[in-house]
């Protein structure tokens, strides 16, 4: 096994270990770990990304967010730049959702490339969801709403993976939204 099969395959386990008690907020409460996998599948799949550090922080990407992670923790375990990157993409939840809305599209031009490519796949990832599955308790003006919401986020992101922007974008004009 080469050492990148190795690094990525210890941080699956990280994340699972950490994401082990959440489910989706979907009908079938999906393991919540299947999205970071699927936002590093969709990272390496359909943006052709093989950066093993921009894998990892997708696959670390709701650690800090969402567990009891720290970024120190994620440092030491898997370097500066992961750790970097996954807080680029991490929402201060002691902020009111709106601000924290408001505040990922007033951030997105800033990031990294790098964690603009975790952005992408996240957000292709969590509007494919929505198409697939209304979460418990939103309404089809909720899910509209999230779609402009993510669009006004990947207007910050533009120029950073064609293949990924293209797929959004076709995402964006089947809700009819004007790009």
């Amino acid at each position: 096994m080469n050492s990148d099969a190795v690094i990525l395959l210890e941080t699956v386990n990280f994340a699972a270990e950490k994401h082990r008690n959440q489910r989706r907020k979907d009908t079938e409460q999906t393991p919540y770990i299947n999205h970071p996998i699927g936002v590093a599948r969709i990272l390496s799949h359909e943006g052709d990304i093989v950066d093993v550090q921009v894998l990892q922080a997708a696959l670390l990407h709701d650690t800090i967010e969402d567990t009891d992670t720290s970024p120190a923790e994620l440092e030491a375990k898997f370097g500066p730049v992961v750790a970097r990157i996954v807080q680029e993409v991490t929402d201060d939840k002691s902020l009111p959702k709106q601000e924290r809305k408001r505040q990922q599209v007033a951030h997105a031009p800033h990031c990294s490339h790098q964690a603009k490519l975790v952005k992408l796949a996240d957000k292709l990832y969590n509007l494919r969801d929505l198409n697939r599955c209304t979460p418990i308790g939103w309404t089809a003006e909720r899910v509209q709403e999230y779609f402009f919401w993510a669009h006004e986020v990947v207007k910050g992101l533009r120029g950073t993976n064609s293949a990924l922007e293209e797929k959004l974008d076709e995402l964006f004009r089947q809700r009819g939204i004007q790009l």
